[in-house]
């Protein structure tokens, strides 16, 4: 049986319900109390929360097929100032993100992050563009291919070339890259060294996340019966998790390296995801739950932008609290939440919370047609 989609909602509620994940991953009450599923992997491995980065960059491929579209993949013109404008745009307010407040007694440029989440959306967002707009699906495949393979290539014979492990913190290619680039200062110091998570040469690898989701995309786009190719993504899915983790056992999946391993695990499951998504909401159209994620991800941009920026304001305050000066953060954590509901479910309560206020915030704004798009 032919199924004919008439508006694609499986995309906006996954991007939806990616965006709510990541509020409840970066907001918790205290990191000293969260459910082990929504911390990192500490560096090799997944865990729920390592999927909230690539599943968006995933999404972003996905939303590419039919933004392009409307400009018939031309080469120039108004596609491609779209992209540089973008591209631009989005890593300018990752930085300005990294500084805010802007103004602070302590402020000094020589200790300035330059790279970030936004940056790497951006970049991965251009090389992917360029190279869907120069190659046709078996390119793409083919150049996807050669990116992650190439990228294994370069961190193992930097280890032979080392005589060190390069797979782990401290001596990978990644960071040498970043350091004789960057700076050590300018890196991201998180993991008790200067190491940055979205690094220059780990964002190669993060572009090919973006080119499954454009295939992804395409499939969508040209199929003439849903529930089959549903069927079919689901299978596609199925096969990039098994080769990813078979992958895995000699080149570890790690989202701090971008593993070419991790982009393939990581697109399995968010594929599967997807299928499941079109097969619930836009083949059987059983969406009466979908309200709350489609909001959530109709700006999803300034959904990342608004929470980062609360978090780091209620950081920046102080509050008095048993003779001792406190964040604002940790303030309202500790008198609200954890005597309502305990250290760790009070943490898991503080960050859906703040899903709630999002919620109600992004609402308003759907409501009145306010979109921020970029």
């Amino acid at each position: 049986m032919t199924q004919h989609i008439n508006r694609f909602m499986a995309l906006d509620i996954f991007r939806g319900a990616t965006m709510a994940l990541m509020v409840i991953v970066n907001t918790p009450g205290t990191w000293a109390y969260v459910y082990s599923p929504l911390r990192h992997a500490q560096w090799h491995g997944c865990t729920l929360t390592d999927l909230v980065f690539p599943f968006f960059l995933f999404i972003i491929g996905v939303a590419m097929t039919f933004s392009f579209d409307k400009y018939d993949i031309c080469k120039y013109g108004p596609l491609f100032n779209k992209i540089i404008f973008r591209t631009i745009t989005i890593f300018i307010i990752g930085l300005l993100l990294n500084a805010f407040p802007f103004i602070r007694q302590d402020w000094d440029w020589s200790s300035f992050r330059i790279l970030g989440v936004l940056q790497r959306i951006a970049l991965a967002y251009f090389f992917a563009s360029f190279i869907v707009l120069r190659f046709d699906v078996k390119g793409i495949v083919n150049t996807s291919f050669i990116l992650l393979v190439g990228y294994w290539i370069l961190l193992m014979g930097y280890g032979w070339y080392s005589g060190q492990d390069p797979y782990v913190l401290k001596t990978n290619l990644i960071l040498v890259i970043d350091q004789f680039l960057l700076g050590k200062s300018h890196l991201y110091g998180g993991t008790g060294i200067q190491f940055d998570p979205e690094g220059l040469l780990s964002t190669v690898p993060s572009v090919v996340t973006v080119l499954i989701g454009f295939l992804v995309g395409t499939m969508i786009k040209t199929t003439k019966d849903h529930e089959d190719n549903a069927q079919r993504m689901a299978v596609l899915g199925s096969l990039l998790i098994i080769i990813g983790w078979l992958w895995g056992f000699i080149f570890p999946i790690n989202k701090q390296l971008w593993t070419s391993s991790y982009v393939l695990y990581t697109g399995g499951i968010a594929i599967i995801l997807l299928a499941g998504l079109i097969w619930l909401v836009d083949i059987k159209k059983i969406n009466w739950w979908t309200k709350p994620f489609v909001i959530l991800g109709s700006n999803a941009i300034f959904l990342y932008v608004l929470s980062s920026i609360w978090v780091k304001i209620l950081l920046k305050i102080s509050f008095e609290l048993e003779g001792k000066m406190i964040s604002g953060y940790s303030y309202f954590y500790k008198t609200i939440f954890q005597p309502l509901a305990g250290n760790i479910n009070g943490s898991l309560l503080f960050a859906f919370f703040h899903i709630i206020i999002f919620l109600l915030i992004l609402t308003w704004m759907d409501r009145k047609k306010i979109y921020i798009k970029i």
